[in-house]
């Protein structure tokens, strides 16, 4: 009975909820960047490079066989180095804009941790405080 307890104090404490949003923010943000690296970015990328479509850029090792009819007997073979450079372009995207948010979340602690704490109280004040209590009984 206590394992439960325990487990549910931990699955119910607020980094480990703020860590399952986290995940699944970030799923749908690398989603959202490897479509628009697909959409926008590599097509600007290919009409700069003459156009170059980077996803089926491929270095064949052994084409496919085809027998009489057209119908594939062996399939091709082949190093899809095109995709392999559009992750590496959305894993940059997606460190940068990480990076950034890091940077701003930091941004904000250090403000937070300069505002000047409230101050303690003289020994004068102090005593004018018990006084104050003092009549008030």
């Amino acid at each position: 009975m206590n394992f439960l307890k325990e487990f549910k104090e931990f699955a119910m404490k607020g980094n480990l909820i703020d860590m399952a949003v986290a995940f699944v923010m970030g799923g749908a943000f690398g989603s959202f960047v490897t479509k628009f690296i697909e959409g926008i970015i590599m097509p600007l990328v290919g009409k700069i490079t003459a156009g170059v479509d980077f996803n089926s850029l491929k270095i064949i090792l052994s084409e496919a066989k085809v027998d009489a009819s057209g119908k594939i007997i062996a399939a091709e073979t082949a190093i899809i180095y095109g995709e392999f450079i559009t992750a590496c372009l959305n894993f940059v995207i997606i460190a940068f804009c990480m990076f950034l948010v890091i940077k701003a979340m930091n941004k904000m602690k250090r403000k937070n941790e300069e505002l000047p704490a409230e101050p303690t109280p003289t020994e004068e004040q102090k005593l004018l405080t018990e006084i104050r209590d003092l009549l008030k009984k």
